[in-house]
């Protein structure tokens, strides 16, 4: 196993070049990219060969992070994230700062605030959210393990984060959608 602080360094410093990374975060692996550089996203859609219409979602290290990208957070989505038991990603109205395409046509994002220490330290480090898709291409299902990764995907991004992911779920985050009124709908549990 590689030494957490260098493959941090090694990540943050493809990010900061536009390239995009397979790393683990604390649901499934996942490729990534900075969430507010539009050509690195694009290259995430192509090697998933996925329609931009396709939206995907973005991490932050904390709520201060999150405040920075979205126009006006529901107070109801403080009580949705203080009392989540898993990684929880919700959808926003209006988000700032980010490349267009990492953009909902219907103007939403969404964001989950990252527990995993690993991204967590990523993410402050590149003082940017950044993307996380799962790691397949886009009609394939997603791999519940880094081992079910397919090639394409491993050759496909710029590096590769060699550390594990332990005591992780093989499950992607739960998704909650909150509308402008604060109406809460699941999308995915």
């Amino acid at each position: 196993m590689s030494d957490p602080q260098i493959e941090l360094e090694n990540a943050l410093t493809v990010l900061k070049k536009g390239g995009i990374i397979l790393y683990p975060t604390d649901t499934i692996w996942g490729i990534g990219c900075d969430a507010t550089n539009a050509e690195a996203i694009d290259k995430v859609f192509a090697l998933k060969k996925r329609q931009e219409s396709k939206s995907m979602i973005c991490l932050v290290s904390d709520f201060k992070m999150l405040q920075q990208y979205i126009e006006e957070i529901p107070e109801v989505a403080y009580d949705i994230l203080k009392f989540a038991t898993k990684p929880t990603t919700i959808i926003y109205d209006r988000p700032l700062h980010v490349a267009e395409n990492a953009i909902a046509p219907d103007n939403t994002i969404g964001i989950r605030v990252v527990r995993d220490p690993f991204c967590n330290k990523l993410i402050k480090k590149l003082k940017r959210p950044i993307i996380s898709t799962s790691p397949n291409i886009s009609s394939a299902s997603t791999p519940k393990n880094f081992e079910e990764i397919s090639k394409a995907i491993l050759e496909g991004v710029d590096y590769i984060v060699n550390l594990p992911l332990q005591n992780k779920g093989t499950k992607p985050s739960s998704i909650i959608k909150i509308g402008g009124d604060s109406t809460v709908k699941i999308i995915r549990k």
